[in-house]
């Protein structure tokens, strides 16, 4: 489940839509590993926007915060992180299965 919050910044519907296109990998990966909870806040901090997004899946709690001079930049670099961190626990999980 994913949850946006929007703080002083409007989004457009299209805004929101690339949002979630550009998570959309995490969020397959995120489901795959079970218990994924993603809540996502977004602030403008004068000409800066900052996205922060803390999640929970089944082994355990993560927070990822990214502050970009774009909300595009700050969002893929958002993605990156994420899906970085949910990588790890994937592998963790494989190698909780073979050993």
């Amino acid at each position: 489940m994913i949850s946006l919050t929007a703080a002083n910044v409007s989004l457009k519907p299209s805004q929101k839509k690339q949002l979630l296109a550009r998570l959309r990998r995490s969020i397959r990966l995120g489901q795959r590993l079970g218990n994924f909870l993603l809540n996502i806040t977004i602030k403008g901090c004068g000409r800066h926007v900052e996205v922060t997004a803390k999640g929970r899946d089944r082994f355990g709690e993560f927070t990822c915060r990214t502050r970009q001079m774009t909300l595009e930049d700050a969002v893929h670099e958002l993605a990156r992180r994420l899906f970085s961190w949910l990588h790890g626990h994937s592998v963790e999980r494989a190698m909780l299965r073979v050993a």
